[in-house]
């Protein structure tokens, strides 16, 4: 057997809904479409043979992640290094108004995250550091077997970059990671191999088709 990890994004919150920035700095709650999101999931997975649960501290990913720990009675590895990358000044905000209140850091983070930050927020890499730590406590207590965890769009497609091997500063143009979408990656003597990217088979399909992020 191997490690395998499948990273969850949260299930829908109003500000995912409403395609505006929504980092570490905020906490809102998963809508009622969100629940529904994480309950697809859970009774897709449950069935599963899961040896962890990790989330990020944040509200909408450990009510994600409560569904299935409640299901398979896995108790919730919470670390503050899995939450989303912190927006600063760009927190609530849609990306017509900080491409216009804040020009220059926006032009500069859409062409580089990885070394620019958003006004006041976080690099890409600091986002790639703190989560590869995460994996590396997961994959030293774990040899093999499956683990959750369930984050954010940047994070986890920060977090596949990293494993990877594709430059952290194209996280937001390779890979999809919309919310209650699911993407496997499995350990082998070779190491990471991405068996799933960003799945939501898992889901209604009008829970697939829901407008936002």
């Amino acid at each position: 057997m191997s490690l395998t990890l499948y990273l969850l994004r949260h299930g829908q919150t109003e500000l995912s809904r409403e395609d505006v920035f929504c980092g570490a700095g905020l906490d809102p709650e998963l809508t009622q479409q969100g629940l529904e999101m994480a309950q697809a999931f859970t009774a897709a997975y449950s069935a599963k043979a899961w040896s962890a649960i990790y989330s990020s501290d944040l509200r909408r990913t450990v009510v994600t992640a409560q569904l299935l720990s409640d299901a398979v009675h896995q108790k919730i590895e919470e670390r503050a290094d899995l939450r989303e990358i912190a927006y600063g000044k760009w927190e609530g905000k849609t990306k017509e108004k900080v491409g216009k209140e804040y020009h220059d850091d926006y032009v500069s983070w859409l062409a580089d995250p990885a070394w620019h930050a958003p006004t006041g927020g976080e690099l890409a890499v600091m986002i790639a550091r703190r989560g590869l730590q995460v994996i590396e406590e997961i994959k030293q207590q774990f040899a093999d077997g499956n683990v959750l965890i369930v984050s954010h769009k940047a994070t986890i497609r920060i977090i596949l970059c990293s494993l990877l091997g594709i430059d952290v500063g194209r996280f937001r143009y390779r890979l999809v990671c919309p919310v209650g979408s699911v993407s496997v990656v499995e350990f082998t003597p070779e190491g990471p191999l991405l068996r799933a990217l960003a799945d939501r088979s898992h889901l209604s399909a009008h829970l697939q088709s829901l407008p936002g992020t």
